[in-house]
């Protein structure tokens, strides 16, 4: 099978579902110039009228998609960094996420909003966020957060074709990651985690670029003959947590790993509902590894010691596998 990056994946699904159904049109800041690679050729192949430049008013152009999707049309807008949604959460929480259900299942919003998220080195905090956790409050939208190629492919031509608004998150530092993509028309569903690791000692629940690190702790662990299962959670909203129990029943540990904050993260939410549903099958208490609740410094020391890393990860393992004192 061929190997594209991340970045090819994402461009591939824009462009597939765009020659597939004429209502399907790009918006956001720069996708004309493709600033990160994901809309790069989209205006050569379809023209301005379905490639549209925005000005940087991410409040109106969000609104301005709601709009289009409400009238029929199914818009894949870029707010180019994850942060920028903090000025546009009144169309989205407010209006976005609720217009299907305030009008009784009458209007479709078939709306889905891409942007990078993440620390991706330097940017400081007001473009380093990883701000999925706040969404997950908002009932009424479905939240994706893919960790490879075939998945952000597969992932976002399910989206475009949704009927709900979706928000669907980019780690930029999985651009450039490689991985095996088929050939032809596929989808990966929403609302399905994928177990990428067998495991039989402790789960590791992670999501984004936080797999990659799950995976190399996982390899880390075996060293010393602990067996990880690593699970990807690949959508917050819908959550599976039908894979996740399955594991964690087996295990009887978890650990969860995600890059946003610590309090009121998607990591947070997963330990609740691990304590909640399945606290009789626990040996341990649920762990969690995030970033630390601070603003992402600019300095890339001060930076690194932020957030997550696969030493910490094996760490928080090896403290669950210690014996509970009685």
């Amino acid at each position: 099978m061929r190997e594209i990056t991340f970045v090819q994946g994402i461009n591939e699904a824009i462009a597939e579902e765009m020659r597939r159904d004429p209502k399907v049109f790009v918006m956001g800041e720069d996708v004309r110039l493709s600033a990160f690679g994901t809309t790069g050729g989209l205006v050569e192949e379809f023209g301005p009228e379905r490639v549209r430049n925005t000005p940087i008013s991410e409040a109106g152009f969000v609104g301005a998609g709601i709009g289009a999707a409400i009238t029929g049309y199914r818009p894949v807008v870029e707010v180019q960094i994850a942060s920028f949604f903090w000025v546009t959460m009144d169309q989205i929480c407010n209006q976005m996420a609720k217009l299907r259900y305030m009008s009784g299942g009458q209007a479709k919003i078939p709306i889905t909003l891409r942007t990078v998220c993440g620390v991706i080195g330097s940017a400081a905090a007001q473009h380093s966020e990883t701000m999925y956790s706040s969404f997950l409050n908002v009932p009424g939208l479905k939240i994706a957060v893919p960790s490879n190629a075939h998945d952000a492919k597969g992932m976002l031509k399910a989206a475009i074709r949704e009927d709900n608004p979706v928000l669907f998150f980019e780690h930029l530092r999985l651009g450039a990651k490689k991985g095996p993509v088929p050939d032809g028309d596929f989808t990966v569903p929403l609302g399905k985690a994928a177990v990428l690791r067998e495991g039989k000692d402790v789960t590791i629940v992670a999501l984004a670029w936080m797999v990659d690190l799950a995976m190399e702790a996982a390899a880390k662990l075996s060293e010393s003959g602990i067996s990880a299962e690593v699970i990807d959670v690949r959508s917050l909203a819908p959550l599976d947590k039908e894979t996740i129990y399955a594991s964690v029943k087996k295990t009887g540990r978890a650990i969860v790993v995600d890059e946003a904050h610590k309090t009121g993260s998607a990591a947070s939410e997963i330990a609740a509902c691990l304590a909640e549903d399945l606290f009789g099958s626990l040996h341990a208490p649920v762990k969690r590894v995030c970033s630390v609740d601070t603003p992402v410094p600019f300095s890339p020391p001060m930076e690194n010691f932020v957030i997550p890393n696969t030493n910490q990860i094996v760490a928080a393992v090896q403290e669950v596998l210690e014996p509970v004192a009685r």
